[in-house]
């Protein structure tokens, strides 16, 4: 769907027309579903905090700018809830999900320990950071696409990403020494 089609059904969303969001989010849904589960790695808590995306971008339709892709509007959100689900729950899950348990137990410790403190040192860097790096390394968008969804120069996003990486070797350099 082009940027043309989806402004029409925002247009038709801030009509009152109930129809035209159901169809935004049977567009947008699976992809906003699948980022959710790749920052939070819990099916369960991805359909809950896909479903709040959902209803926020319901409530705040009037806010979406159409100068921007409604792809990049609802990503944005996706990834705030995201962020502040994971930072009301404190407890921090892997950050590889696709590390499967093995006959290893000593390996599986490591792994899950490691899982734990680069998910801890990504909690500790600045939600400004924290977004950069989820988006560039987790979900594998390109800068430009970054720069979309965050509304943001490409020189930020390089320059906050850069920011990000220093802090976190800092911060899982000064965890090894200890």
């Amino acid at each position: 769907m082009n940027k043309d089609q989806c402004n029409e059904l925002v247009a038709a969303c801030r009509r009152g027309e109930r129809q035209a969001f159901d169809s935004l989010v049977s567009l947008f849904e699976k992809p906003v579903f699948n980022a959710v589960y790749r920052m939070l790695h819990n099916y369960e808590e991805a359909r809950d905090v896909t479903q709040t995306v959902f209803m926020k971008a319901f409530e705040k339709i009037d806010s979406y700018d159409e100068s921007y892709k409604f792809f990049s509007w609802i990503y944005r959100i996706a990834i705030n809830e995201s962020i502040n689900f994971q930072a009301t729950k404190k407890e921090f899950a892997p950050l590889d999900p696709g590390i499967q348990a093995d006959d290893d137990p000593e390996r599986d410790a490591k792994h899950n320990e490691l899982g734990k403190e680069l998910q801890a040192a990504l909690m500790s860097i600045s939600e400004e950071q924290r977004s950069v790096v989820i988006l560039k390394y987790i979900m594998g968008f390109s800068y430009g696409e970054i720069a979309d969804v965050l509304e943001l120069p490409e020189k930020t996003v390089k320059s906050r990403l850069y920011d990000a990486r220093e802090r976190l070797k800092g911060r899982l350099n000064r965890e090894a020494l200890l």
